[in-house]
């Protein structure tokens, strides 16, 4: 993290924490509706400010949070419908980051995070396939696929490179799995009361290190 980045980021975990406040106190959810979305547009604007010296990983970083944000607003909304464009969207986000990942190195440069992300995938899908309704078992498994090679290919750039920007993407993409599995679970599996406070924090932490994985490497 450089120090131009530590107001932004300070910024995106107060929008993040109104959110998740406006989630479980009584009669504010206004307030989740309204920093839900800022939360987002800040880590967009902490992409869009570190210095880069990789435009193009840069343009599908930030291609990738601006579908993550529309994603943010259609999982705001209710039913199945909206469900599914949401989901829709953050697959597509998910393929922006990935094509961001392989401009740092080729696609399985790295074979070990390819096995044990898809180990892990693999666990938490037949945990929830008994509980997902048919139409959405194909669709699920088509995003948790893709989550997966994006978190792999992060955590295989790290390994090649091993800087502080390949790290926070080899992060961000772990926490955004993480996030995912503990909304599938509380959505189709097992609810709990802090399903929403976790997944929360997870994916705005990962979307924040995600963003910040554009800086430019440290001069050698």
């Amino acid at each position: 993290m450089t120090p131009a980045s530590k107001p932004w980021l300070a910024g995106i975990a107060v929008l993040a924490s109104v959110a998740i406040l406006g989630l479980y106190l009584p009669g504010m959810r206004v307030l989740f509706l309204l920093a839900k979305p800022l939360a987002t547009l800040a880590v967009i604007a902490l992409a869009l400010r570190v210095h880069c010296d990789e435009p193009r990983y840069r343009r599908a970083i930030v291609a990738g949070l601006l579908l993550g944000l529309a994603g943010d607003v259609l999982l705001m909304l209710d039913g199945e419908t909206a469900f599914m464009a949401g989901l829709g969207s953050f697959l597509l986000g998910h393929l922006a980051y990935l094509h961001g990942y392989r401009q740092r190195a080729p696609l399985f440069a790295v074979a070990w995070p390819f096995v044990l992300y898809a180990l892990l995938a693999g666990v938490v899908l037949a945990w929830l396939w008994p509980s997902l309704p048919p139409g959405l078992r194909l669709p699920v498994l088509a995003y948790v696929a893709v989550l997966a090679a994006m978190a792999a290919q992060a955590a295989a750039v790290w390994w090649r490179r091993r800087d502080a920007a390949t790290a926070c993407a080899a992060i961000g993409g772990a926490c955004f799995l993480g996030s995912d599995a503990i909304l599938a679970i509380d959505r189709f599996a097992l609810p709990f009361v802090a399903a929403q406070a976790l997944l929360l924090a997870l994916y705005w932490t990962a979307q924040a290190l995600i963003a910040s994985s554009v800086q430019a490497p440290p001069v050698r």
